[in-house]
């Protein structure tokens, strides 16, 4: 049973979203009041346990202390900069908060697309052109991400930043062979720095 006022989140140690979640939580100083409950989801294995909270059947799922039940990272990440004051995460208004959504958007839509990759790539007999499809996508997606190194530099520690360093981390972890670190240097070497913040040393990928 979750302890009074402690949040319960499905978790896992291998998805880059609930990742996001658990390193916002640890950047706002809220981790310690998040319960972890391992929680198994595949495309074609639905968690059953957790359908009741989340019909998605998808990780992160955020369960308050009252029992309302957050889903999806972005929503949660806003919910969790609100109990930190706000403006934190995601800027509170203006066009400093669209920018900031529109660089997670770029980062966050390409962990959709990696992840879609990789289910496809290990079918049985994936189709050749979806397969095409990811990689062409990636040849934009990969210098669009090293256009805004700079301007993540310069920015506050937010969601765009942590999702950013996210992207390369599950590069790193489920697609070696992209070889992205040399062919963005720049995005390779901010995203290593960032890799050093205690968030996202504490929230490591685990392939267990």
């Amino acid at each position: 049973m979750t302890a009074p006022g402690m949040m319960k989140l499905h978790w896992s140690p291998r998805s880059p979203f609930v990742r996001k979640v658990m390193v916002a939580a640890h950047e706002l100083g809220l981790a310690d009041r998040i319960e972890t409950v391992r929680t198994v989801v595949a495309m074609v294995k639905p968690a059953r346990e957790l359908l009741p909270e989340n019909p998605l059947g998808k990780i992160p799922t955020l369960v308050l202390a009252d029992g309302t039940i957050l889903y999806d990272s972005l929503v949660i990440i806003e919910y969790l900069d609100s109990l930190a004051g706000g403006g934190r995460m995601i800027p509170a208004a203006g066009p400093a908060r669209f920018t900031e959504l529109r660089r997670h958007a770029l980062a966050n839509g390409f962990l959709d697309m990696l992840i879609l990759w990789r289910n496809e790539r290990d079918r049985a007999q994936p189709l050749p052109a979806l397969l095409d499809a990811f990689a062409l996508k990636t040849e934009a997606l990969l210098p669009a991400l090293e256009a805004e190194v700079a301007a993540l530099e310069a920015s506050p520690v937010g969601l765009a930043q942590i999702t950013t360093a996210i992207a390369g981390a599950y590069m790193d972890f489920r697609f070696p062979d992209l070889g992205w670190r040399e062919r963005c240097p720049a995005l390779s070497a901010w995203q290593a720095r960032f890799a050093e913040r205690p968030s996202m040393r504490a929230t490591g990928i685990v392939d267990a």
